[in-house]
């Protein structure tokens, strides 16, 4: 059987065909139902241009039709979300190790399901903040995860303030009425002075990328996003880094405030870790209560009792034939947020 998988290579999008692999233990085997794009990290990777070929996409839904050796757990024809490259991606077919597997139920909509990756980065970014019941945070930048962030926030009783200066996705945001969502810089700051009584938000977490200017059209001071968040959050206040930010800031404004600036990794604990990825050898919950495996479950979890919603936030789902256009889409005027490869 032959497996078909999207690559970028020298700028462009390929569809490359190649035989099914061997399924090691510890492993599944996974027919994708759904993909999920990720602008951010897969626009970048084609836009580098590799002499190599480089696959796509890390974050997927599907159905289990063949179990590893050791895998215990998990049936065939069982319903999952999976999520981490190299083991993931778009492709018709998946091995995915079963520390990146989550079950997903029968009432739960694979399409939102195949968002489990975006899910468990905007998870592991709110751990990342270290927030407690009630403290106060900012979103900036409401893309999809963005959007996840603030919502998953909302589950959690936190204070939201979330800005966007694309007003067709700060509307769209504000259709769920979750706090308080602003377009433009100086209303911003005024809602933060409200929500806050003056004090500043406890976390800002900047869920965007690219240059660190706040506009480059219309900003005359030229402070990064990381200037602007030292002075929206409190004394002693966390910045948290999710997107691909530059990450220059004023040393002068962060000692003002004694200040925290994190980068939130992934998914959680595990990314990254060839033993807990590859070999599926998990982190005692005792000791790492949430690592990548089980923020990507917890994603799940909210979707099952309906805390978060993310159908309402596809507005493309496309062929992975098509993927060309569609990652073409981004570039265009039309509102795009949630994009699905279908198989």
């Amino acid at each position: 059987m032959l497996v078909r998988r999207l690559m970028t290579v020298d700028g462009k999008v390929v569809l490359a065909e190649a035989p099914e692999a061997e399924l090691p233990a510890g492993f599944v085997r996974v027919r994708t139902l759904f993909s999920a794009v990720s602008p951010g990290t897969e626009l970048a990777a084609i836009r580098e241009r590799a002499e190599q070929p480089a696959a796509l996409g890390y974050s997927a839904s599907g159905i289990i039709v063949e179990l590893g050796e050791g895998v215990r757990g998990f049936y065939v024809g069982q319903r999952i979300a999976c999520y981490g490259a190299p083991y993931v991606a778009h492709a018709t077919q998946l091995n995915v190790p079963v520390n990146l597997v989550a079950a997903v139920p029968d009432h739960v909509f694979m399409e939102e399901a195949a968002f489990a990756g975006l899910g468990a980065i905007a998870i592991h970014a709110l751990r990342t903040a270290d927030l407690r019941f009630g403290e106060s945070i900012l979103v900036i930048g409401l893309g999809m995860i963005g959007q996840l962030i603030a919502q998953i926030a909302h589950a959690a009783a936190y204070s939201i303030v979330s800005f966007e200066r694309d007003e067709q996705r700060a509307a769209r945001f504000r259709e769920y009425g979750i706090g308080q969502v602003y377009s433009e810089r100086s209303a911003l700051e005024q809602g933060i002075a409200t929500v806050t009584g003056g004090h500043g938000v406890d976390s800002v977490l900047l869920s965007i990328g690219g240059s660190s200017d706040t506009d480059e059209n219309t900003d005359t001071d030229k402070q990064t996003w990381i200037d602007h968040a030292l002075h929206w959050i409190r004394d002693r206040g966390t910045i948290v880094v999710v997107g691909g930010l530059d990450t220059s800031f004023s040393r002068e404004l962060m000692f003002s405030k004694e200040a925290k600036v994190l980068i939130s990794r992934a998914g959680g604990p595990g990314r990254y870790d060839e033993a807990y990825e590859r070999y599926s050898r998990d982190y005692p919950l005792g000791y790492v209560r949430w690592t990548e495996g089980r923020n990507i479950a917890e994603y799940i979890r909210l979707l099952s009792d309906q805390r978060i919603a993310v159908k309402s936030l596809i507005t493309h789902k496309v062929p992975m034939e098509q993927a060309e256009w569609a990652y073409g889409n981004y570039q265009s005027s039309e509102l795009v947020m949630g994009t699905l490869f279908t198989y």
